[in-house]
Parts: structure tokens; C-alpha cells; sequence
């Protein structure tokens, strides 16, 4: 009988030393007591947990990390860049600046609140943790101007919103974070619905462990994300893993820069490890695709994190996932010396360059005449145009449309409203004091696309405003009919709010709350040209894969 290897372990993701900058939450709430055979142990309190929670939501909410800051200015800076890129990359420094005023979040969709937390042997709570950080995230939601998205299952058919972004995702382990037995550390994440439905997993074989299909299996797989997530991504790649569902965590965590200070080889240890060879190679691949910071260019992401993990011989899952324009993380800490919460940037107008982006023409669109005479208008110009709109735009979005849907099968005409005017496919977060509208950026246009025929064919939905790619439904209903989809920025939803959204009433069905049918004012909203009414579509050639993948 043959005897296995020695016994070894290490971590699977073994990071390492934390270089995060920190600011002092409070000091109150935490105390060091004297323990059995001389040992030190933490207290904290319930308070200590609901308080910083509450803050990290608030603060991933309003800013972003200097980094990623440092990135979109990047772009501003590079020569290589398109025109829409440098576009993109100022809309968001703008929204990141007006958002960290504290009032208007970045993103109109707020996320489903994740909250991870390893706890040392040597931190005692009263054992409700969970329950002291779900409140947190309730403050944190039902105090500040942020959206409530989540829906709890009445049954297996009926939803109803719970009206409080209840309940969070809170995953609470027992180990010592980084060798402390007397720390208590924390990862806060808002993630939004765009992004969260752009992680992938696949189910692959040791054939894809060769660089040649590895770089064809990319190729194809991530044009398929689209930018309905809101790039420039931070873009997480993971081979392998002892588990499908292990493989999407640590893609997760790789995406919010968790996992950067993981070894950069492998070993008979068989932990994970990061590939920057391979990282540099896939940011390049996707310098190329040509979709670009959402219109086209080379920004499709930032970075790229690949994490090689062990796997089972007979298994080889391949986890992707991003972090979109809202980069919306921080880490945290508890220690004898306080609550301690990553130090994020207050000050993003450091970041804004003084230059003029008008490097193309922008053509302004009068949304007040009559639909024919606006759809005469765009069919002048070609995919890619930039547009400024200004006029009255309706919004719907799933629910209201489904509704709609309801009534054209039982035979009533198409909504007047729907003739009349573009659509605007959004959902608003509340509304702060003083204000037209909270943050009210698009939503992904792809959930309508079974739609489009349909209400198209009823004389609605001939203009539709939302972000991301669309179905070839849609480019046929479009070339059938005559309409046409604005693609808009995905991201810069607080900027929409302040600058170009003047007023907002609801139209039909205020029960829904945020997915009510509204009718809104703009003035120079931003928009291209997505598909027209000849059946063109820009995403149609950046989607294609160059590399042959051939046989499998």
C-alpha cells in the first residue's frame, strides 16, 4: 500500500500582510479583558457593530477608492484612447465628485449589502452578530438616500419589496485574521444587480490548461459581459477551484482587490495564486475588443485579476466576475485600539483634469416635437453618434412593462404615453430634499428585450434610453419598425440627477414604488446612438471573437 505525501497545509488563499489605510470610527464599544492562563481577550459590543456597518455603507455609497480614481483619470491622460473613453472616464469622475457631497449616491441601483467578517479566538460578542450588522445595513439604507431592492418571496410567484434593502448577505467565519487572535475583520460590499449578473461560471477540462485555448476561450467569454455592468471593469478571472461555488466567491473577492497580495506561484502546497502574466495578457485581449469604456475604444476594464486555485482532476470550473464603475468596497477592523474603517477618497475633484472633451460632434436632439420627427432626425446620423437630449422622456422599466404586456394580450392599445415619447429604462433611488430626483441612472436594457417586438408593433417603445447591449430581437424589431435604442452612460447616476434631470412625476402605477411609470424633464442628457432603424448595431462586430476557438 502506497503511503501518501507528508502532511502540509496552507491556506487556499493565503494573503498577505495588510497595507490598507485606515480612519478611527470610534473607541467606543471595544475593551480588553484579562482571560484564563494569562490570555488577553476583545469585547464588542453590539453597538460597535451596528456603527460601522452603518458607516461603511454609507461611505461605499458616496466614494471610491484613490485608486480607482487614479485609473479613470488615466484615461483622460492616454493618447490611445477614444474620444468615447475620455467621455466616459469625465462623466464618472464628475458623478464621483457630486456624490461625495453625501446627498445623491453614485449609482441609482444600491446593491444588495454583502458583508464578510472573520473573527479572532480571542473577540467575544454576545453572539448576535449577524443580527447587530443587518441593523447597521438597515440604518444605513432607511437614513440615507439609497434604493431598496430587495424582494422577499411571498410565494413561489408573488414578491413584495421589503422597504428596508433587507435582508444583507452577512457570511461570519472563526479564524484569526492575518495571525490576530484579538482582531475582528471585515469586507463591506454594495453590489449592484448590473454587475452581479455578469459572473459567469463554466464547466471546463484540463483542455483549456494550455495558453493557446485558454486565450481563445477568453476571447469568446468575456465580449459576452457587454457593458450593461457599467464599464471600465475591474475584471476577476478564476481557474480551477475545489468547488464550483468556490471558484464564483473567490472570483468575487478577487474583483474587489481582496485577494492582491496572494503568492504570484504555485506550489505542492496547493494554494492559489495570482498570474500577472496571464493578467497582463487579458487586459491586452481586451484592449482590443474595441467595446471599449461602453461606445468604443480600448477601456473595457481597468485590471485584471487571475487566480489559479487547485481543483479536482475531473473538474476545471472558470468563475468571472467584475466590479463595475460603482467599485463600491471597503475593508474594516476591530482591534484593542478601536473601530477602524478603510480610509476611502472625500475629495475626488483632485482627480478632475482641466480640458475640453468636445472632440467629436454632439448633436442635439429636441425631444419635445413629435416622435415621427425625432426618429427622421436620428435616422441622419449612424451608430456611435453622441447625442444631447433635452425634453420630456417616460420611464419603465421589468415590472411596467410586464404590466403593459398584460394589457396589449387582452387586447387594449398600446399606453399613449408609450406613442408619444422615449423610453427611459430606469429606476430611481429616493429622492434627497431640495432635489428633482435621486440618483437615476439606466438600467440594463437586456431584461426588456422580449418586450420590444410587441410594443413596437403597438406603436410604442420606438425610441428606448437605457445601457448595455441588446438581443438581435431588438435590432430586428428596430429595422422592422423604425426605432431605434440610445445606449446611456452606465454609471454616472448622481450626475444625471443634479445636472440634467429637472422634474419627475409619476404617471402610472405609484404602488410600485421605484418601478412606477414616471414622466421626467432632461436637459443635455447624454446618449449615442446604439442601433438604428436599419437593422445597425454597434455591438454587433465588437462581440464577435477574432480568435478561432475551433473543435472542442
Amino acid at each position: 500500500m502506497s503511503r501518501g505525501a507528508a502532511f502540509t497545509y496552507s491556506p487556499l488563499l493565503p494573503t498577505g500582510d495588510d497595507t490598507t489605510e485606515y480612519r478611527l470610527v470610534t473607541d467606543e464599544g471595544v475593551d480588553v479583558v484579562e482571560g484564563p492562563g494569562g490570555r488577553r481577550f476583545l469585547t464588542v459590543e453590539p453597538a460597535a457593530l451596528t456603527q460601522l456597518t452603518a458607516e461603511a455603507m454609507h461611505d461605499i455609497a458616496h466614494y471610491l477608492r484613490p485608486a480607482h480614481l487614479a485609473q479613470l483619470r488615466a484615461i483622460i491622460d492616454d493618447p490611445k484612447a477614444s474620444p468615447n473613453d475620455r467621455f466616459v472616464a469625465l462623466d464618472l469622475l464628475r458623478n464621483a465628485n457630486i456624490a461625495a457631497g453625501g446627498v445623491l449616491p453614485m449609482c441609482q441601483d444600491t446593491g444588495t449589502a454583502i458583508v464578510m467578517g472573520k473573527r479572532g479566538r480571542h473577540v467575544l460578542t454576545d453572539g448576535l452578530d449577524e443580527e447587530a450588522i443587518a441593523l447597521g445595513v438597515y440604518q444605513a439604507y432607511t437614513r440615507l438616500n439609497l434604493r431598496y431592492s430587495q424582494l422577499a418571496p411571498l410565494t413561489m410567484w408573488d414578491e413584495k419589496n421589503t422597504g428596508s434593502n433587507l435582508p444583507a448577505q452577512i457570511e461570519l467565519y472563526a479564524e484569526d485574521p492575518n495571525g490576530h487572535p484579538d482582531a475582528y475583520k471585515f469586507l463591506f460590499m454594495a453590489k449592484g444587480g448590473g454587475s452581479a449578473n455578469k459572473s459567469y461560471l463554466y464547466q471546463e477540462t484540463k483542455a483549456l490548461l494550455n495558453p493557446k485555448r485558454m486565450m481563445q476561450f477568453l476571447d469568446e467569454k468575456l465580449r459576452l459581459i457587454g457593458t450593461s455592468a457599467c464599464p471600465p471593469y475591474h475584471l476577476a478571472i478564476v481557474i480551477g477551484g475545489t468547488s464550483a461555488e468556490h471558484a464564483l466567491k473567490t472570483a468575487k473577492l478577487a474583483s474587489a482587490k481582496y485577494l492582491d497580495n496572494l503568492p504570484t506561484g504555485g506550489s505542492m502546497l496547493a494554494h492559489g495564486f495570482r498570474d500577472l502574466e496571464l493578467e497582463a495578457a487579458v487586459l491586452e485581449l481586451t484592449r482590443d475588443f474595441g467595446i471599449g469604456a461602453q461606445f468604443g475604444g480600448r477601456y473595457f476594464c481597468h485590471d485584471v485579476r487571475v487566480v489559479r486555485l487547485p481543483r479536482h482532476g475531473a473538474s476545471c470550473p472558470v468563475a468571472i466576475a467584475v466590479s463595475c464603475s460603482a467599485d463600491r468596497q471597503a475593508v474594516a477592523k476591530i482591534t484593542p485600539s478601536g473601530v477602524w474603517l478603510e480610509r476611502l477618497e472625500t475629495d475626488p475633484a483632485r482627480f478632475l483634469p482641466d480640458v475640453d472633451l468636445n472632440e467629436e460632434p454632439v448633436v442635439q436632439i429636441d425631444l419635445n416635437r413629435p416622435m415621427a420627427e425625432i426618429r427622421a432626425e436620428l435616422s441622419k446620423y449612424p451608430v456611435k453618434t453622441r447625442l444631447s437630449l433635452t425634453g420630456p422622456l417616460v420611464v419603465a422599466r421589468d415590472i411596467a412593462h410586464a404590466k403593459i404586456a398584460e394589457r396589449l394580450d387582452a387586447g387594449e392599445p398600446m399606453p399613449q404615453y408609450l406613442r408619444d415619447h422615449a423610453v427611459y429604462y430606469a429606476g430611481p433611488a429616493k429622492t434627497p430634499e431640495g432635489y428633482a430626483s435621486g440618483s437615476f441612472g439606466p438600467t440594463t436594457a437586456g431584461r426588456m428585450d422580449s418586450y420590444v417586438e410587441k410594443f413596437q408593433a403597438a406603436g410604442g417603445s420606438m425610441i428606448m434610453l437605457a445601457k448595455g447591449n441588446r438581443s438581435q430581437q431588438v435590432t430586428d424589431a428596430c429595422k422592422a419598425h423604425g426605432g431605434f435604442y440610445l445606449g446611456s452612460i452606465g454609471g454616472p447616476a448622481a450626475r444625471l440627477a443634479q445636472d440634467c434631470i429637472r422634474h419627475v412625476e409619476v404617471l402610472e402605477f405609484p404602488e410600485l414604488g421605484m418601478e412606477a411609470v414616471w414622466k421626467i424633464q432632461v436637459e443635455d442628457f447624454p446618449a449615442f446612438i446604439v442601433v438604428d432603424d436599419k437593422g445597425n448595431d454597434f455591438f454587433e462586430a465588437v462581440t464577435k471573437p477574432v480568435l478561432s476557438i475551433g473543435k472542442r
